[in-house]
């Protein structure tokens, strides 16, 4: 078996993809991530306004902006942490009718636009008389933003802890209740230290998209309420000061690199040898009390997750004291404050996200191929490029591509190609993320077995690989699909002309113009949104099949 077969060796692990492949990955990542980040502290250290940067930076409102960002962060991950535990602690242990239902929607506000979100709790907020008002009121508040982050932000719990609770040997519980611990003592001491790993890893995730978050602080948190990314964007498009931008968008990507070497480093260290099993530990519910919890968790998760997007729904039908189809037989119509029909907008959207699927399809398949039979070095630099735009803000990625392709021969500002380009670095990694665990699973063997036969390392992974992975690849298609459809950030500080105009720009636009018309077209605009997204989440899950029921992301 050691022995080459007609001049190909049967080991076809690491040296099975030669380290050009990597060229093509490597390459899109320099020329579109790299460049642009460069450029950005050029523009900020070398070739801005340093006394109006140095003004900027060192003055109190971004000192006061840079609090705000850091502990609404802080208390959105603590909040999401509170609210979705139960639910994860739900999914892990018990099996229920309805129960991949459950999961799949636990799923849907996380890949939603924040536009569609942000509107849906506009909505939520106008229905329940709570929008504006001398009294009580929820809009341009951080309760509002808090809320929407936990909604957001809810199946990141669900899916990261539920998934890993779900394989915790369930016999060192049961010991140390046999050994006489209540269950208070059994969860505290026992469950939950097991548990840290998973609930570092979920909370650093949670953190990182409330630090950065965009849609949501600018529509729900409103003037007042400014974080250093809608900064970012406030320099760039409201005061056209791109020195100063591109300043802050260096110091926020400073901020997150290093957040996210922190947090990995306090995953290594809370990180412990568990022992898991394969099966799971999910059980029938057997007692009232255990029917009870289940039907109390449910309850209170469906009431977070259906209310705003069933406003929302409700929202889009009224017209005057009933309700109609008005707003989305309106949405054909030429609308001057965005100046295109919203119907169109949504149509450059769907154009606008096939082809940054098709791009990321492209690039994060061979990257995948790279990663996992390419040689180590090779291997682990693609791993690491290819996800660093994942862990960069939206806003900073659009500013960076804005500010280096101004000239020939990359002058790509006024090309319809900028926004495609700038939607794939994203999905990218969503790609990846779902191909390489599925390569990594083909058994060697069934490659060797093959090579035995005669076959080279081009027609293995053309019959064993590609058909391995392309369930793979649909899931991560879907995933860059959805991710593209409703990417506001980046596209906010592109140039934007009719053919470029996005759903979630639209969306934006008319909520921002007074007018109950104008409102009721922006909720059917998110609606359709919300739709095509919902979509691509139901096309996900059904292309992970049943596996997925005791499977992570």
């Amino acid at each position: 078996m050691d022995r080459a077969v007609d001049g190909h060796h049967p080991r076809l692990s690491r040296r099975a993809v030669p380290s050009g492949f990597a060229a093509l990955p490597l390459g899109f990542f320099a020329l579109f991530f790299a460049y642009p980040v460069a450029r950005l502290l050029w523009q900020s250290f070398g070739g801005g306004d340093r006394a109006r940067i140095a003004s900027a930076l060192l003055g109190e409102d971004f000192a006061r902006i840079a609090w705000f960002t850091l502990w609404q962060a802080v208390a959105s991950t603590t909040l999401t942490l509170l609210v979705a535990l139960p639910a994860a602690w739900l999914v892990a242990h018990h099996r229920f009718p309805g129960r991949a239902g459950f999961r799949a929607l636990a799923t849907v506000p996380f890949v939603l636009p924040t536009v569609v979100v942000a509107s849906a709790f506009g909505a939520l907020f106008e229905r329940l008389g709570v929008a504006d008002g001398d009294g009580f009121r929820l809009r341009h508040t951080v309760a509002a933003v808090l809320l929407a982050h936990v909604f957001f932000n809810f199946a990141i719990v669900v899916r990261t802890v539920g998934t890993f609770w779900s394989h915790l040997d369930p016999r060192v519980e049961q010991a140390a209740a046999v050994l006489g611990a209540s269950r208070l003592q059994v969860l505290w001491r026992i469950t939950l230290p097991r548990l840290a790993p998973a609930i570092a890893a979920a909370a650093a995730l949670v953190f990182l998209f409330s630090f950065t978050s965009f849609g949501i602080i600018l529509i729900l948190g409103g003037p007042t309420r400014a974080t250093i990314e809608t900064e970012i964007w406030r320099f760039a498009t409201r005061r056209i000061e791109f020195d100063v931008a591109a300043a802050v968008a260096v110091v926020q990507l400073l901020a997150v690199l290093a957040l996210v070497a922190l947090t990995g480093r306090l995953q290594r260290r809370f990180a412990q040898q568990q022992r898991l099993v394969t099966e799971g530990r999910a059980r029938p519910i057997r007692t009232a009390r255990q029917a009870a919890l289940a039907v109390a968790v449910i309850a209170s998760s469906l009431t977070l997750l259906l209310a705003p997007l069933a406003i929302l729904v409700e929202r889009s039908l009224a017209r005057g004291g009933g309700y109609s189809l008005a707003a989305y037989a309106d949405l054909g119509s030429f609308a001057s404050q965005i100046g295109t029909s919203p119907a169109d907008a949504l149509v450059n959207s769907l154009v606008i996200a096939v082809t940054a699927t098709g791009i990321a399809t492209i690039i994060g398949g061979i990257a995948s191929l790279v990663v996992v039979h390419g040689r180590s070095s090779v291997s682990h630099l693609v791993d690491l490029a290819m996800l660093l735009p994942l862990g960069t803000s939206a806003v900073t990625l659009g500013l960076g591509m804005f500010v280096a392709f101004d000239t020939a021969p990359l002058d790509l500002r006024t090309s319809w190609w900028i926004v495609p380009l700038a939607h794939s670095l994203i999905g990218i990694p969503f790609v990846m993320r779902s191909v390489i665990p599925l390569l990594r699973s083909v058994d060697d063997r069934l490659r060797e077995s093959a090579a035995v036969l005669g076959a080279s390392p081009r027609h293995v992974r053309r019959e064993i690989d590609l058909p391995i992975a392309a369930r793979g690849i649909a899931v991560g298609a879907a995933f860059a699909f959805a991710v593209s459809l409703g990417e506001f950030g980046a596209t906010s500080v592109l140039p934007r002309r009719p053919t470029t105009l996005t759903a979630p720009i639209a969306i934006f636009r008319l909520l921002g113009k007074p007018g109950d018309l104008l409102r009721s077209q922006a909720f059917a605009l998110a609606v359709l949104l919300m739709v095509l997204t919902i979509v691509a989440v139901v096309a996900i899950e059904a292309l992970r099949g049943q596996r997925t029921d005791e499977a992570g992301w």
